[in-house]
């Protein structure tokens, strides 16, 4: 076919992974690249017809569009590739070209120009959250250096893996899979992309408001209140705090809850741990409404959890104030009682 785009995927003995998979997919959501015939082979004459080749030939040369990733003086991460973002991975033939088109290729499919500083943010958290770990698997890289205690076989990876044919069966074609591993890894990535594009991002953008915002609700700069709940912002909170650059740590997060009344949340030290930055006061916690409201004094107080990560108040201004409360309680002590931070 005269002009057509020509895409050379190879495969080790006729085994297709996901990494060429996506990285195929990827390509196709490109203009130039959208009717493109993929080939699958490992004829050297035939690669080097190819317009682009990934995962196979041996060279990773992105001036020539070759993106092969198992000769053995490869060693290429994100980190590498462009200083300063931290992934230490090493590529797979997905994540090069992710790195190579992965901005272009989400302009395209948001239909959004590529100026668009959200595009930043999108591309690092699909690496983070998607590609990298496909990056791993394809490299025989483990996730923790500790033997694990469970196997995990319902990842990506291993689901493209069993679109192979199996070792007895009659037929060991392996075209029919890969067109629906094709389907599989898009259709996952559109998903994903989709989720951050209209939840994920959004609630960043709110969680930056209130950030920036939170001198307007407490002049201690310590609290800040989200106008709509359920939105993730932890995550986004420990980020937005170091790229705002913020002073003193943000040690409580209002929101309203779905019966119209306040939470008033706890910010904990990081993701991955229990220990709150300042929990709410030691003698409100396992207490409820009327009892809740004669201890602390503040009306309209509906609880606060045994463990002192969460309160609520029938009113913002109440859960505002069972907030301020515990912070002048800190701030006048000599130092805050380990019972009281964790």
């Amino acid at each position: 076919m005269a002009g057509l785009k020509r895409l050379r995927i190879g495969t080790h003995d006729g085994t297709f992974h996901c990494d060429e998979a996506l990285a195929c997919f990827l390509l196709r959501r490109l203009p130039e690249y959208q009717d493109a015939e993929i080939v699958r082979t490992r004829d050297p004459k035939v690669l080097a017809e190819c317009d682009v080749v990934v995962d196979v030939g041996g060279v990773y040369d992105p001036a020539k569009h070759r993106y092969d990733h198992h000769q053995r003086s490869f060693s290429e991460s994100m980190s590498s590739l462009r200083p300063g973002s931290g992934w230490v991975t090493k590529l797979s033939s997905a994540g090069l070209v992710y790195h190579h088109f992965g901005r272009r290729i989400l302009a395209q499919l948001l239909q959004t120009d590529w100026t668009d500083r959200r595009l930043d943010v999108l591309q690092d958290k699909l690496y983070e959250n998607f590609v990298e770990e496909i990056d791993a698997i394809d490299n025989g890289i483990s996730q923790c250096d500790a033997e694990p205690r469970y196997n995990v076989t319902t990842n990506l990876s291993s689901r493209v893996a069993r679109l192979n044919p199996t070792w007895n069966a009659e037929c060991q074609d392996t075209e029919v899979g890969f067109a629906r591993a094709l389907q599989l890894v898009g259709s996952e990535f559109l998903d994903r992309l989709g989720y951050y594009h209209r939840s994920w991002l959004p609630a960043r953008a709110l969680i930056e408001g209130a950030v920036r915002g939170r001198y307007e609700e407490d002049p201690s700069g310590e609290i800040i209140v989200l106008a709509k709940g359920g939105c993730p912002w932890k995550e986004h909170l420990f980020e937005l705090e170091k790229e705002l650059r913020v002073d003193k740590p943000i040690k409580f997060v209002l929101y309203p809850d779905q019966r119209d009344q306040w939470r008033v949340q706890c910010v904990p030290q990081g993701l991955a741990t229990f220990q709150n930055r300042l929990s709410l006061m030691e003698s409100w916690r396992g207490l409820r409404d009327d009892q809740l409201s004669a201890a602390s004094g503040i009306a309209g107080c509906v609880f606060v959890h045994a463990n002192g990560f969460i309160g609520g108040n029938a009113t913002k201004e109440g859960a505002l104030e069972m907030a301020r409360v515990t912070l002048d309680w800190a701030s006048a002590v000599n130092g805050t009682p380990e019972s009281e931070l964790s």
